[in-house]
């Protein structure tokens, strides 16, 4: 995990994520998982470019199973958008960085 994007955990979920002011983005990945390796960095770097208009968060599933069980996440990586505390979209693995941006911003 990079400078740009946010640790979450189950502890930390619902006031980081579910009780944000902004968008939060949430990647629910795993240290062994090839897909999550290719689109960490590239979620990274949207951190970055997006700051101010969307939060980047990073779930390790393997470290915080209830948050995965209650959203019902059998692969990953998932990626899930949250906004007032709502999700509000899903995707479900590795996508290039134009698709993946294209996403953020229509759900953001």
């Amino acid at each position: 995990m990079g400078a740009a994007t946010k640790p979450v955990t189950d502890a930390t979920f619902e006031a980081e994520v579910l009780q944000s002011a902004q968008p939060v983005l949430v990647d629910f990945w795993a240290e062994w998982c090839g897909p999550c390796k290719m689109v960490g960095p590239v979620l990274e770097e949207l951190a970055g470019e997006m700051q101010g208009q969307v939060v980047i968060a990073k779930m390790d599933v393997d470290n915080n199973p209830m948050t995965p069980s209650k959203y019902g996440i059998r692969s990953i990586p998932t990626l899930m958008m949250f906004k007032g505390g709502n999700l509000v979209a899903t995707k479900v693995g590795a996508l290039p960085k134009t698709a993946l941006q294209a996403w953020i911003k229509e759900h953001a």
